[in-house]
């Protein structure tokens, strides 16, 4: 029997209306944001990138990547990245719904998905992509003392953005809105 915590995500998921974004000059990217009991309560899947990879080395992010050729669609793409980078089996992957669309500073189009796995878990984090696992709780990412603003300006405009901390570990840009998001959409709900 699935657990409620992951019934109140797929409703709060379905409840929501994704907010899609349609700009033919960025790439598309899927990734997917994992969520699963560890040690009584919900946790993420995070990643720090290692400094071999092409785009934002040592940041921390989502599995997740562009689109190749053989994926059916983003969904797949997003899966396809969590199996090389985290180790995860498709198999073992349950899509629970989606998140709105985030442009990226490196003119990517992320298409963000909402997935769990079983718990305990055994990850085998590719070492030429994956620094560290992060396992974040979502209590922690719900706490004042987790979240701070950020506004800088960039290319003339003054913008405002999320910024999560963990464990030393700052989560910042497209990842941090994902994040944002996802805890925006599950709102006051017990998890």
């Amino acid at each position: 029997m699935r657990a409620p915590a992951i019934e109140t995500i797929q409703k709060a998921l379905a409840d929501n209306p994704k907010k899609t974004t349609d700009d033919p000059s960025l790439s598309p990217a899927g990734v997917l944001l994992v969520v699963y009991p560890k040690d009584g309560e919900y946790c993420v899947l995070l990643n720090k990138r290692s400094q071999l990879v092409e785009h934002h080395k040592g940041e921390i992010s989502f599995p997740g990547g562009a689109v190749d050729p053989e994926d059916e669609n983003l969904l797949a793409t997003a899966i396809r990245e969590t199996h090389e980078e985290m180790g995860v089996h498709p198999d073992d992957i349950e899509y629970l719904g989606d998140l709105d669309d985030v442009k990226t500073i490196s003119n990517f189009l992320i298409h963000a998905f909402v997935a769990t796995i079983p718990y305990p878990y055994d990850f085998k984090p590719s070492e030429f992509e994956v620094a560290e696992v992060l396992e974040v709780p979502i209590s922690h990412l719900r706490t004042e003392a987790s979240i701070r603003s950020e506004t800088r300006l960039r290319d003339g405009v003054v913008r405002t953005s999320p910024t999560y901390v963990y464990n030393g570990h700052v989560v910042f840009g497209a990842t941090a809105m994902v994040l944002e998001n996802f805890l925006d959409v599950l709102g006051d709900a017990p998890i």
